[in-house]
């Protein structure tokens, strides 16, 4: 198969151009990879079971390529595959293979790190793309020549690039650039940390990041002292705020950038939906209107929010982080349960299926939201178990509720608890950390 020639087509030209810059999401599994898809992204990125980092995530076989691959030309989706593994000698036994599988099964790119890799899938003639992944660290346009010469479709940038470079890196339009908007940061150069492997023996450039830079430490100011300088409730970290770019994708559209992508294949699909929702919803306005407002803005802010479990911040888009963006002391990750419930059907003008998510009791104010449509406040009224008896409170997950409610009930929906109850934790770009 020849390969795809789409470099012409897939350069940006801003807001005046026929094409919209692309929306990537990521996705753990099927469930996620079509909740993503459904919610307004572009294109999906996901790893299969073998040669891709997040070897926890729970990762696709071949069959679950093929049918995701399927799903998504529904769409008019993409399916990128990352094989972004930093192979060791004994780890191309049966790549060769493995590329020809996923050219076989419909995928629109690949993701790489290693030049080995990419150099073999580009002599196999493969009919998908080939993208230069973040684990490279690209950071300027001298390395985007090199990446063009060696015939690579996209690179992805290194989240270490402040939103000046990037800007000015795509005007170039040498390749299209691929860049981060949204999602974990690494503490180290993104994909050179060895922390992990010194650690626990699990190796971060092989999918098996322990995370250890999010650890809480006692701190010693002499390796032979027993008593730490700061005290037991002190406890230190070396983890990084989570980026979060909304106030920089319309300078990232009228530059240029190809492709926006969000971090978290290890994230849920409540998460997925939440985050690609908002950020699909930011892209179509600026599109429309040619700007989004500071209170659109701020909109999208609240609403990304009420799906995050940690502080974010701008990442490197306004140069080297400062102490504000880091968080050296204490914290947690919340497991946010706003996620209550999950729209099956409308039975009828007044009852709606529901599948549980998260504990929430009848006579409740809550929010609705899904594919195509934006979050909606309801009342929900009385809920029946599927034998119709009427329920006290709906507290056992993927138990099947009957509710009433006056408000949209969209296929693949979901429900969720309002932003500011008593019972939301989710946290926004404005949460503080005590010094």
């Amino acid at each position: 198969m020849t390969r795809k020639n789409v470099y012409s087509c897939q350069l940006n030209t801003g807001k005046q151009g026929t094409r919209k810059i692309e929306l990537l999401a990521p996705a753990g599994n099927l469930e996620k990879a079509k909740t993503a898809i459904r919610y307004g992204a572009d294109a999906v990125y996901i790893g299969g079971n073998r040669f891709s980092l997040r070897s926890r995530a729970s990762n696709f076989s071949m069959e679950d390529i093929q049918e995701l691959c399927q799903f998504a030309k529904e769409f008019g989706a993409k399916v990128h595959v990352t094989v972004n593994m930093l192979p060791h000698p004994d780890d191309f036994e049966g790549l060769k293979e493995y590329l020809l599988e996923l050219d076989e099964a419909g995928i629109d790119a690949i993701i790489a790190a290693s030049p080995a890799v990419l150099s073999l899938a580009r002599s196999l003639d493969v009919g998908y793309e080939l993208h230069v992944s973040t684990q490279h660290s690209t950071t300027n346009s001298k390395s985007i020549e090199f990446w063009k010469d060696q015939k690579m479709d996209r690179v992805v940038l290194a989240r270490e690039c402040t939103l000046e470079q990037v800007s000015a890196i795509a005007k170039k339009q040498i390749l299209p650039i691929e860049a981060f908007i949204h999602g974990g940061m690494c503490i180290s150069y993104s994909g050179r940390c060895v922390l992990s492997n010194h650690m626990t023996l699990r190796d971060a450039n092989r999918g098996g990041c322990a995370q250890s830079c999010r650890w809480k430490y006692r701190v010693f100011d002499d390796p032979k002292s027993e008593t730490p300088i700061s005290p037991e409730h002190r406890l230190f970290s070396m983890s990084s705020r989570d980026l979060q770019a909304v106030d920089f994708v319309e300078e990232m559209i009228n530059s240029g950038v190809s492709s926006l992508k969000i971090e978290g294949r290890m994230k849920s699909a409540y998460y997925i939906a939440t985050v690609v929702s908002a950020y699909r919803r930011l892209i179509d306005e600026i599109y429309e209107k040619g700007f989004a407002s500071d209170e659109f803005r701020k909109e999208i802010k609240m609403e990304i929010a009420k799906a995050e479990n940690r502080p974010t911040g701008p990442g490197f888009f306004k140069g080297i982080p400062d102490r504000k963006v880091q968080l050296y002391r204490d914290h947690d990750e919340t497991v946010t349960q706003e996620y209550v419930a999950e729209i099956i059907e409308r039975i009828d003008d007044e009852k709606v299926l529901l599948r549980v998510r998260n504990k929430f009791t009848p006579f409740s104010h809550a929010e609705v939201f899904g594919p195509n449509i934006k979050p909606a406040s309801i009342f929900i009224e009385e809920v029946y178990d599927e034998q119709g008896n009427p329920m006290e409170a709906c507290s056992h997950p993927m138990q099947m509720v009957m509710a009433r409610y006056d408000g949209p009930a969209p296929a693949f929906g979901m429900i969720r608890k309002r932003l500011g109850d008593d019972t939301t934790t989710g946290r926004n770009s404005d949460s503080k950390e005590s010094d």
